[in-house]
């Protein structure tokens, strides 16, 4: 559930309907404004922040929501 909610605000915010959850961010035409629209949705959505930096080192839909999983098991 996470990675789908992830890979949703992605297509949305960069505007494609078609990749994989292990596409890099900034491959995909990804920038730092359209990152602080996604960590802002992220919280929104799933009710987690995630810190920028982390969003740039785990800069795949995978990436993160394994970020996001482990949070969710130490809270």
């Amino acid at each position: 559930m996470i990675a789908e909610t992830i890979h949703g605000i992605w297509s949305r915010e960069l505007k494609l309907e078609s990749f994989s959850n292990d596409d890099d961010f900034f491959e995909l035409g990804g920038h730092s404004l359209i990152m602080t629209r996604i960590q802002q949705a992220i919280a929104a959505e799933l009710g987690t922040e995630v810190p920028m930096d982390e969003l740039f080192r785990k800069s795949t839909v995978a990436g993160i929501a394994a970020h996001i999983e482990a949070l969710q098991q130490v809270a």
